[in-house]
């Protein structure tokens, strides 16, 4: 989690610093950004699911 944490800090003062010198950044836009949480979240959904079936909740 302390990995996640600093990863954000550290894209969150990038991003400040390139508003102030008026760069545009070269990041994915947010649409792009939105698609690659969507496959981390269906990456883990199968193993989850089969944690679920596993344990016996349905």
């Amino acid at each position: 989690m302390k990995a996640y944490l600093l990863s954000l800090a550290a894209g969150v003062v990038v991003g400040l610093l390139y508003s102030m010198m008026e760069v545009k950044s070269p990041a994915p836009p947010a649409v792009a950004l939105v698609g690659l949480l969507g496959m981390l979240g269906g990456e883990h959904v199968i193993p989850l699911v089969r944690t679920w079936l596993a344990s016996g909740i349905h």
